[in-house]
């Protein structure tokens, strides 16, 4: 499925069916440039999985204050809408993929 951007007004609605993540990030963030080439790739890779960006700006505060994003990157994993894990920071391609992977299994 391919990467999505997500603003206050879309979000509720991404995140909605099946399992999906959620980069929380911003274009002055270094770590958060590095990482979204891997967040797209492992998009890219993983069909069944929805893969949204949500940057963090003076418009976007409401969903980032309603999670309690402190900290970027930070990566929400959502089941039908409902969150069920959360990791913060820069992961390398094979981290990701393995955590879909355990997502998808639980």
């Amino acid at each position: 499925m391919a990467l999505q951007h997500a603003n206050d007004e879309t979000f509720p609605s991404m995140i909605g069916d099946g399992i999906t993540l959620v980069d929380f990030w911003a274009t002055w963030c270094g770590p958060c440039r590095m990482f979204g080439p891997i967040f797209e790739s492992v998009s890219e890779k993983i069909g069944d999985v929805n893969f949204v960006k949500f940057e963090i700006d003076e418009t976007n505060r409401r969903t980032p204050a309603k999670y309690g994003i402190r900290s970027i990157p930070s990566v929400l994993a959502f089941k039908n809408g409902e969150l069920v894990e959360a990791r913060t920071g820069l992961m390398d391609e094979e981290t990701v993929t393995a955590w879909v992977n355990e997502l998808k299994a639980s």
